[in-house]
């Protein structure tokens, strides 16, 4: 366990050496995940209703006519719904996480703080866009807002404490 924590830059190694930053690791991940990863764009590809010409217009487009059509099913379409939404939370929130991470940095925080904010914010948008997308249930919906809650307070960690340092 903790070789695992001295990779992720959480802890220092067994020699007792100091962590790398990896700020730059968990930015160029984290811009990967919301920019690609949770893109509806592959999904829209595989099911036929991706249109270049205009995608963010296809599920409002196309959407209902593949359903009457049969093409896909009422449940396929409001979970591509859900992850177009995912993926444009996650774009409005990456901001706030290079914010946080860059002011870390500019405040001399020390790795294993900045490492911290950048593991809790990654592993709380990982589990709010899995959460988002296939949550069908309105009880279960709430899930959802605690993982984006919790990757919000990470962030929110890490300008405080580079605000006390400031």
């Amino acid at each position: 366990m903790s070789s695992i924590l001295s990779t992720l830059g959480l802890r220092a190694t067994a020699g007792g050496v100091a962590p790398s930053n990896h700020a730059v690791g968990y930015i160029v991940a984290n811009w990967f995940f919301t920019y690609f990863a949770t893109s509806a764009r592959a999904s829209k590809m595989w099911f036929g209703l991706d249109h270049n010409s205009a995608p963010r217009e296809d599920l409002a487009k196309y959407g209902e006519a593949a359903v009457q059509s049969g093409k896909i099913s009422r449940r396929t379409l409001n979970r591509l719904k859900r992850q177009e939404a995912a993926h444009a939370n996650g774009v409005e929130g990456f901001p706030l996480f290079v914010a946080a991470m860059l002011l870390g940095i500019f405040a001399g925080l020390p790795a294993e703080t900045i490492n911290g904010v950048g593991a809790w914010y990654s592993v709380s948008r990982v589990l709010f866009t899995i959460s988002y997308t296939l949550t069908e249930s309105e009880g279960m919906s709430f899930f959802r807002s605690a993982f984006w809650v919790s990757g919000n307070i990470g962030c929110i960690v890490g300008l405080l404490e580079a605000a006390k340092t400031l």
